[in-house]
């Protein structure tokens, strides 16, 4: 308790200058794994649960031995959550660290790797069964993929992905491409641009500048930043608003990145690698891997458009 209080003494020092207010260290984080292997690398958003209170996502896990779990659902409530695991039918990936539902395609997902390898997912119940993957373009050396989101503007698809970066002398690589997919399943990519996205918080030489990434309906760019130290931390992150992408009728791609990126909120003593806007709410989704200590979930209302 004094080690968390000592993060959120230091937390609500910054955002006094930043503005912002910070998570509060006992606010409703639930568990949702309990060790290394049960951490929460990305969330994909499924459905609301019959009652209309919860809904369903599903969490990809960054294994990488054989018969390890890949994928699991959580069941998302206020005060609970239930976990379930899902059976990996197909090669097995490894590293997996984001999952996206593929807009207007019911039970389909693309799920992608920290080397950038791309697997286009059908899911039904407790399995999970790939239909084809591929690479991603333009991997530059070095990069290390955390994040992926899919947008759905104007009837045309678009991708955004970005290698993590490291500390203070190596920003985030942020990708953005034109998505379509061949008769046979493939995901296929268009013109790939990139875009260099530096973190306000943390600043650390552990911070990965983009460990997630999230697009509101309207467009708004939704990023979580996180610090490593090790397997047992200390950790800590931050969710932030990014800039904003738009897809035309044509499918051309812009982003335009904040020039100051705004701080949404701060979250000591948590690794956040996982952030989803949840579809008729303003609510985010995020998750966290926190190594040795497990993972865990919560909401917050980061998705006003």
């Amino acid at each position: 308790m004094l080690k968390r209080m000592a993060w959120l003494t230091a937390a609500s020092a910054l955002l006094t200058t930043l503005g912002t207010a910070p998570a509060r260290a006992d606010s409703a984080w639930q568990k949702v794994g309990g060790d290394v292997r049960s951490g929460v690398s990305g969330l994909a958003y499924e459905g609301r649960t019959s009652s209309g209170s919860g809904v369903d996502v599903l969490a990809v896990h960054d294994n990488k031995g054989a018969g390890q779990k890949r994928l699991s659902r959580i069941t998302h409530w206020e005060g609970a959550d239930g976990i379930s695991p899902i059976t990996w039918d197909g090669p097995e990936p490894v590293d997996l660290e984001a999952v996206e539902a593929i807009p207007g395609m019911p039970g389909e997902y693309l799920a992608l790797t920290s080397r950038g390898i791309v697997h286009r997912l059908k899911v039904a119940g407790p399995k999970a069964t790939v239909v084809d993957y591929s690479p991603l373009p333009a991997i530059g050396e070095g990069d290390d993929f955390e994040s992926f989101a899919l947008v759905a503007q104007n009837g045309k698809l678009a991708v955004l992905w970005a290698d993590r970066g490291a500390g203070a002398d190596r920003p985030a690589r942020l990708y953005a491409a034109p998505l379509t997919f061949a008769p046979w399943g493939q995901p296929q990519f268009g013109t790939v641009t990139r875009r260099a996205y530096r973190a306000a918080y943390p600043t650390g030489d552990g911070t990965r500048h983009i460990s997630d990434i999230s697009v509101t309906d309207s467009g708004r760019i939704i990023v979580s930043s996180a610090s490593d130290a090790g397997d047992d931390g200390p950790f800590d992150s931050a969710v932030s608003d990014a800039g904003r992408v738009s897809v035309s009728a044509a499918g051309r791609v812009r982003v335009t990145l904040a020039a100051s990126p705004s701080v949404l909120g701060t979250f000591p003593e948590y690794k956040i690698e996982a952030v989803e806007c949840l579809p008729g709410s303003t609510d985010a989704l995020l998750g966290t891997d926190d190594e040795n200590l497990g993972g865990y979930v919560r909401t917050m209302p980061f998705c006003e458009a």
